[in-house]
């Protein structure tokens, strides 16, 4: 069957950016760019995993990053009591998800019977209540002050994964093989499973239910399907994914705290990264989460060598000054909702069948 010049496209830029990922560590062998990497790895399962609510099933949620931060905080506070080691990772990981599927299954089953708006405000205000418990139980989650502690001995940057007879740290293509480049894979391995996974379920029935119920809940309650039943079913396997996202990112970044996992404005850039890729796509996840990661850790730079370049023209070097990034990152938003109405992704595939 030929295929249009959009999911080409959009099939192409998924290879390149997963080519680019998965070499990371070797194609840009500076901490910043692995730590960028590290976080777009994050952001792809996270927003992912908010398109299966909201792409998918029509949910609109504000406590995605509670369930993040739930499981970030159980994979803290297990490794800060119990040491560097596996075990406590798996036992704050298994805690984070219990919680976050204990919470999701309150929420789900009180507020999901009531529409859109009055649902994303009891996410909302379920959120900013965790956000103070854990800035105020600081002898369990050290307050604003957060966690740190020490994450497994082979994510030590120190940690010699392989030595050579003269003891010395092996080299591919330039890069050492120790533990930051094992915290990298183990953070990239771990998102890819989870997006394939959220991948699988989207082209599975449940995920024909979840876009009927998008589409017509009246509809689909009609033809048999327990409507609320799906809707909690899936509110509470998204807050798993995103828990263990959480507990993946606590491991990479040996610290959690407020602004690190359950602060708001994660909960926006989750928004804005789900509106640049395209709800409902899955991929536009990968598009939306690079782009804006990279925005927000390159855009400023870029703006303050353009400042400089452009030195002596009037008015340019002014308004290009690194201070103004967050201006244009909203231009730049603003210009992609424009031409792109339903994503990037969305908009690209949703041509491609036009034509």
């Amino acid at each position: 069957m030929k295929q249009s010049f959009g999911t080409i496209a959009v099939k192409t830029t998924m290879l390149i950016i997963a080519a680019l990922l998965l070499f990371a560590p070797f194609l840009f062998q500076d901490i910043r760019a692995l730590e960028v990497a590290a976080r777009i790895c994050i952001f792809i399962v996270l927003v992912a995993s908010y398109d299966l609510l909201i792409g998918y099933t029509g949910i609109v949620s504000f406590a995605h990053t509670m369930f993040f931060g739930f499981g970030a905080y159980g994979a803290a506070i297990a490794l800060k009591q119990m040491g560097p080691g596996w075990d406590a990772v798996a036992l704050g990981a298994l805690a984070g998800v219990l919680v976050s599927l204990v919470v999701a299954t309150v929420i789900g089953l009180i507020s999901l019977r009531v529409k859109a708006i009055f649902f994303a405000m009891i996410t909302l205000a379920a959120a900013s209540v965790v956000l103070v418990l854990a800035s105020q139980l600081s002898q369990i989650t050290g307050g604003e002050d957060g966690i740190t502690y020490r994450a497994p001995d082979i994510f030590k940057t120190a940690t010699k994964l392989m030595v050579d007879d003269d003891g010395k740290v092996v080299r591919w293509f330039g890069v050492k093989l120790n533990g930051k480049l094992a915290g990298y894979y183990f953070v990239f391995a771990s998102s890819l499973a989870l997006f394939l996974v959220l991948l699988r379920i989207t082209v599975s029935p449940l995920g024909t239910v979840l876009m009927a119920i998008r589409e017509n809940e009246a509809r689909a309650e009609a033809m048999g399907y327990r409507v609320v039943a799906y809707r909690t079913f899936v509110f509470c396997l998204a807050a798993v994914v995103a828990s263990l996202a959480g507990s993946v990112y606590a491991v990479w970044l040996k610290y959690t705290g407020p602004d690190t996992a359950l602060a708001f404005h994660i909960m926006i850039d989750i928004l804005l990264m789900v509106v640049i890729g395209g709800m409902g796509t899955m991929w536009g996840a990968v598009v939306g989460a690079v782009l804006l990661v990279m925005a927000q850790y390159y855009l400023r730079d870029l703006m303050g060598a353009a400042s400089e370049a452009l030195h002596g023209i009037p008015l340019l070097p002014e308004l290009l000054a690194p201070d103004r990034w967050l201006f244009w990152l909203g231009i730049i938003f603003i210009l992609l909702v424009y031409f792109f109405p339903k994503g990037i992704v969305g908009t690209l595939m949703l041509r491609g069948t036009r034509t």
